[in-house]
Formats: C-alpha cells, structure tokens, sequence
C-alpha cells in the first residue's frame, strides 16, 4: 500500500562499510517494501557521483567525494544535491555521527521535520569536534525528534541532557540470519573437536580484540577463537598471537565475504564482542548472532548501549571492558554445561525475536514518522 510520506534518510556512504550505512539502508529499503517514499543520500565511498534505483519507492544518490578526513567523507556535492531536492520530501532523516550531513543539512535551506539518529557520541576526533560542536548543538535544537539504538545511550550521552524530552527509542533490527547447515559442517569439520568462539569487526582499538587474543592463554585447549575482518591491527595482533603462542588456539581469518557469515554464526558456540570503548554504541553483531540462537559474551562499556542489548544472565553475560580473565571465564560459564548452554541460547533467540527484528524497527520507525501527523 502506497504512502503519501517522503523521506530521506542522510548520511555517511555507499556502498555499506559499517553499522550505521546498513541502519539508514535497512529503514530506507524497509520503508519502501512498505509503500513509502523513501530515498537515502551520502557522500560515495568510491568517490564519483550516481544514482541507484532500489525499487519503485526508492532510490539512492551517492555525491561525489573529494577525499576522507577524520572518518568524514568531503563531499561539498552533497550540499547542492540536498538544496536540489529540499522541497520533495517531507522528513529528513539524518544519521550522526557524519559533520558532512550535518553541514549538507545546515546549508540546504530545508524547513521541513527532522529525524536525528543519534548512533554513538564522537568520541574519538576530540581537538576537531571542537571546532564541529557548535553545529552539532544547531542539529540538536533542529531535530524534532531524536532517536537512539538504546536507551542506556539516549539517559548517558552528555550531549543529549537538554533534548531527552524529544527523545525516543529504537533499537536496530535486523532480518535473521538462516546458515546452510552443509556450510555450517564444513566450518566445525575444520575445526573438528572444538568449541568455537566467533567474533566480528575491524581490527580497531575499540574493538579491544587484544584482549580475546589475551584471554585464549585462560581457555582450554579444547577453544578456538575465530577473528573475522580486516584492518589496521592486523599484523599487530597476529605478531602477538605468534609470541603468545596461540597460533592454534586463536585465527585471524579477514574478511569474510557476505555469503559466507551465515556459516560462522551458525558453526559457533558462543559469539563475543570484547570492544572496549563506548564508540560501540550498540553491536549489531550480537543481534545477527542471538538470531541464530548463539549465547553471547560481551563487555559492560559505561554508557554504551553493548550491555542492554546483551542482557547479562539472559541472552549470555557481560564482563568488565579489558580483562581477558574474565572474557574467558565467561566463555566458560556460557559453555560449561549443556543445562546453562541451553538456557542462554534460547534467551538469546527470544529477546532477538522480542527487539531486534528488522520488521519491528520498521515498525516502530513509522509509529515515530507519523507521530506529528
């Protein structure tokens, strides 16, 4: 059934690298299954400008991007683009954090409703957020609603203290995930008599995989510990693997390909999230996991959303940030029996099926769009 609403949701790049691209494509291709209007702009990751088609409701427009800095892409493109269209859409909803949205935003003379998603604080770029804070406090003061993943993240971001009576909550949600069970085999066939960690994600700081590479030394050797993705730590991290002598026990396996992840999580016994950092806002990781029934283990950030999506003693346990002991301790816990295995992995399928579906963030992504209508 057609909509007479039109959205776009803007921000961040294309095609999709991390967790808040697929956020703002999932609501863009969701709503538009739905009937509604919704088309999505960012800068390009690849750099030149073109338009794909999704379907008969939406559409994407990537702009040209002259460089990255600060894990912002320099699209000045975006800007005209967004004063081109500013009079077709109805709801701008813009994903944070991304200065260049904000800035697109800011000098594209909208005056319509504006939707902030506020995905995580900026934590990392502090002596350029300075000079990006005044028009952060403009989108604020701009939004008419805001959104966050978790309300632990929408009651602890100090930047959020003055718009909490404009806030609401929505947490992300994604289709589940259905391993072949042949791939499945075929992964627990290579690591045959072994209970699999798995973990996924960019071999960043934040990520605190030093730690789960530490915390291997404390599991038996009946563990092996998966690492899938790519990054800047990559050699860092397996030089350490190499002098703690866990070539056996932990794998740095790169990027999986999207086809093959099914398999991963399904192979698994326990999936892990060892971030460090409360620029893990929320772990869409954990949820792809808890849809195929797997326990999780995962750190208790302050003020990160990490610890509500996992909850502790539910859908598995949550453990101080940066202590491998107690990583693998828990590791231990959630696998120790076939009784408290059973228990956290049925946990975990129910409160992904309870928050965490895509068609419940479409859902409730409507109910939020149609709120002043």
């Amino acid at each position: 059934m057609e909509h007479g609403l039109r959205v776009l949701q803007l921000g961040k790049f294309y095609p999709i690298i991390g967790g808040v691209e697929k956020v703002a494509y999932d609501l863009m291709s969701g709503l538009s299954s739905r009937g509604v209007h919704c088309d999505m702009m960012c800068a390009s990751a690849a750099g030149g400008s073109k338009v794909v088609r999704l379907n008969d409701f939406a559409k994407i427009t990537c702009c040209h991007t002259w460089f990255k800095a600060a894990a912002t892409m320099i699209s000045p493109a975006m800007i005209f683009a967004l004063r081109m269209v500013r009079g077709h859409y109805d709801i701008i909803h813009v994903h944070h954090p991304d200065p260049m949205a904000c800035l697109a935003l800011f000098l594209s003379g909208y005056d319509g409703r504006v939707i902030l998603h506020w995905h995580s604080d900026i934590l990392k770029q502090k002596f350029l957020f300075k000079l990006y804070r005044p028009l952060q406090r403009w989108l604020l003061r701009r939004a008419d609603r805001v959104i966050c993943t978790t309300p632990a993240y929408l009651a602890g971001s100090p930047h959020l203290r003055g718009v909490r009576d404009k806030g609401v909550c929505l947490p992300i949600g994604v289709d589940p995930l259905h391993p072949d069970a042949a791939a499945v085999e075929a992964v627990r066939r290579r690591w045959q008599g072994k209970k699999i960690v798995f973990t996924l994600g960019r071999l960043v700081g934040y990520k605190g995989y030093r730690y789960l590479v530490e915390a291997a030394r404390y599991l038996g050797d009946d563990f092996v510990v998966l690492i899938g993705g790519d990054g800047v730590l990559r050699d860092e991290l397996q030089n350490e693997i190499n002098e703690l002598g866990l070539q056996h026990k932990v794998h740095l396996l790169g990027r999986i390909a999207d086809e093959d992840l099914p398999a991963y999580y399904g192979a698994c016994d326990v999936f892990c999230l060892s971030s460090v950092q409360k620029t893990e806002a929320f772990g869409i990781v954990m949820i792809e996991a808890m849809s195929c029934g797997k326990p999780v283990v995962a750190t208790d950030i302050p003020g990160s959303g990490v610890p509500w999506v996992n909850e502790h003693g539910v859908s598995g346990l949550n453990v101080p940030p940066c202590d491998p002991v107690a990583l693998a301790r828990a590791v231990e816990a959630v696998t120790g029996d076939s009784e408290a295995y059973s228990r956290y992995s049925a946990g975990a399928l129910a409160r992904y099926r309870q928050l965490f579906t895509k068609d419940k963030m479409i859902d409730e992504c409507l109910k939020i769009y149609c709120y002043e209508n």
